[in-house]
């Protein structure tokens, strides 16, 4: 998949029913999975429509994660996220979680946006 700069990269549900989600979406949007194991234990769902991956499903159930609502988090393309992070910091940005690797996909870091809205950024691999 190829990622430009500023523009939505890709979208991910993140669910405490994941069964629930994924015979959801596979009824309604013809959707299939494929299982990719999680650094550090665990199962994210990549969907895809044929060959084609169009999001993901990852697993908000455990205790870690109360307090979280479920929704669909979307990611934007950043030519380079270490650098884009400290830009939206000084533009009133907040770090939830501090950039991260995940092999083969990219380097990510979700902010909080100055309004408050949860959003992902990455430099895809």
């Amino acid at each position: 998949m190829a990622a430009s700069h500023g523009k939505f990269y890709w979208n991910e549900l993140m669910a405490r029913d994941v069964a629930g989600a994924k015979k959801f979406y596979s009824e309604t949007l013809g959707w299939s999975f494929d299982a990719m194991p999680m650094p550090g234990g665990g199962t994210y769902w990549v969907a895809n429509i044929g060959e084609e991956p169009v999001g993901g499903i990852f697993d908000i159930s455990g205790p870690e994660f109360n307090g979280m609502p479920e929704g669909w988090m979307p990611y934007i393309a950043v030519d380079d996220v270490d650098a884009r992070t400290k830009t939206a910091v000084k533009a009133g940005a907040t770090i939830v979680k501090p950039a991260f690797d995940v092999p083969g996909v990219g380097r990510i870091v979700i902010l909080r946006e100055p309004g408050g809205a949860g959003i992902g950024w990455m430099t895809p691999a």
